[in-house]
């Protein structure tokens, strides 16, 4: 496998065997000397972004951006646009913690605020916000009240006293994406999703109180409502164990589909149907339900943080409001190009530029949020999506720091409860609920988010508009 430098942090691996179009990876020395070690291992992202590039109906390029790592069949950072009369919808294009994504909140309160009571809103925070493997949250649900939820997604949550409708326009697809059908989504799916509404759930999830430490572009920070010191919160989850169950359900009836239309693909784990399929459309009517509780979940969290922030500071409701949500794992129908695709985003961000329709009324002059999360230790970034990753990455950017070692390595190489007084020791309060989790989200334990975020700046992918350091950190 060759790779060439094309331009400054922009690779291509020209198409040979099996291969419909060049393989595309956006990354700086260090991450591509990581990649290049892959290769020799059981996983590699650079072989992913290959298999993805020889899929039926794929477009232009097999992309990763610049915190690409081995995922399942689909490296995560990999985006990948397919015609949606000929090309496939896939689970692994997708992933389980379906529309896992981030949602930032902005708050009036300074970082001189915060610190009086750091402790305070840490405990708060950690009691009011229920996180966890198998935790579970204050909204209890039925059946027919979570086929309500998989249509109307956040929606839901706000009409039954969870946060404003304020919060929904700030919300990628207004917190409810169409043509989501709960028929399409199995009984134990629906079952397992009745006490996680509201939940942080474990793995690298977490509610976080970060404040604005540097601002790079002063007019998009003015028009996001941004300015130095100001805390703001973000919450990194997704749709839980429904999700999940969706893309296990779905994993044996797409490989039928595979075998009853002669499709052939490089590695099993990108079983997928084609779009236009029945088997495609009810998979993608399931992933828009899963889709909508996401939403639904990031809704309900923020309103107990907000609540959270109110007790703790005496401050109102409404000195807490919304930046942004946008998911990280989905499939959607757009167009690029003016043509329609089904365009994959496998733990990479929708970051579309100026002037589109879908970017909220306040921001379409400069372009949609792209909320990056980084570690428990290190910065997150806020930029903003481009012309030129419109034209080039069909709107997309990298999502977070991208893990550098496996959650395995992590743990034999890191301890919670020092991590934690390391932290500490930094000014950070870190609290979870496993100490072996702790571990697995070392900051060590992922790429220098730094470099991540600046080769999508560079090349004009999504361009920084704030840095913000973290001062509080809740975790499963």
């Amino acid at each position: 496998m060759k790779t060439e430098e094309i331009e400054k942090f922009i690779w291509e691996i020209k198409p040979y065997g099996d291969m419909l179009v060049p393989g595309r990876i956006y990354a700086n020395d260090s991450i591509m000397g990581q990649l290049r070690e892959g290769l020799t291992k059981e996983w590699s992202a650079l072989q992913q972004v290959v298999n993805v590039a020889s899929l039926p109906g794929i477009q232009k390029y097999s992309l990763a951006m610049s915190d690409v790592h081995p995922g399942y069949g689909f490296p995560i950072g990999g985006v990948g646009a397919f015609d949606t009369k000929e090309g496939l919808i896939m689970v692994g294009g997708i992933g389980f913690d379906v529309n896992c994504g981030v949602r930032v909140m902005k708050t009036t309160l300074s970082k001189k605020d915060v610190e009086k009571k750091k402790k305070e809103l840490a405990k708060e925070l950690f009691d009011t916000v229920p996180a966890g493997l198998g935790s579970t949250g204050k909204l209890r649900l039925n059946e027919p009240q979570i086929d309500e939820v998989l249509v109307g997604g956040a929606e839901y949550a706000v009409e039954n006293g969870y946060g404003t409708k304020d919060d929904l326009k700030f919300t990628e697809e207004e917190g409810k994406i169409g043509n989501a059908d709960p028929s399409a989504v199995s009984h134990k799916a629906k079952q397992r999703q009745y006490k996680q509404i509201g939940t942080l759930g474990s793995g690298n999830h977490y509610c976080e109180v970060q404040y604005v430490d540097e601002v790079f572009d002063e007019k998009a920070a003015e028009a996001y409502g941004l300015e130095m010191g100001q805390v703001l919160v973000a919450i990194h989850c997704g749709s839980r164990a429904l999700g999940h169950q969706v893309g296990t359900d779905y994993l044996q009836e797409l490989e039928k589909a595979m075998h009853k239309y002669g499709i052939r693909i490089r590695e099993r784990e990108l079983v997928g149907a084609p779009f236009a399929s029945e088997e495609g459309q009810r998979y993608y009517r399931a992933v828009n339900a899963a889709i909508n509780t996401a939403f639904a979940n990031r809704q309900v969290i923020a309103h107990l943080a907000r609540k959270a922030f109110v007790k703790v500071f005496g401050i109102g409701e409404d000195d807490f409001t919304q930046l942004y949500d946008i998911g990280h794992n989905t499939a959607k129908v757009e167009r690029h190009g003016g043509k329609e695709l089904i365009v994959h985003r496998k733990g990479a961000t929708r970051a579309f530029g100026p002037g589109r329709k879908e970017v909220p009324k306040p921001y379409r002059s400069i372009g949609q949020p792209v909320l990056i999360g980084g570690t428990m230790g290190t910065w997150s970034y806020i930029l903003h999506g481009t012309e030129k990753g419109m034209e080039d990455t069909f709107g997309s950017s990298c999502h977070g720091a991208g893990r550098r070692m496996s959650r395995v390595s992590a743990k034999r190489q890191w301890n919670g409860e020092t991590l934690q007084e390391q932290l500490a020791r930094k000014g950070i309060i870190v609290m979870g609920h496993s100490n072996a989790g702790l571990a697995e989200e070392a900051p060590g334990a992922y790429k220098d988010v730094d470099a991540v975020v600046d080769v999508m700046h560079e090349t004009g992918i999504a361009r920084k508009v704030v840095k913000a350091a973290p001062l509080v950190n809740i975790k499963g």
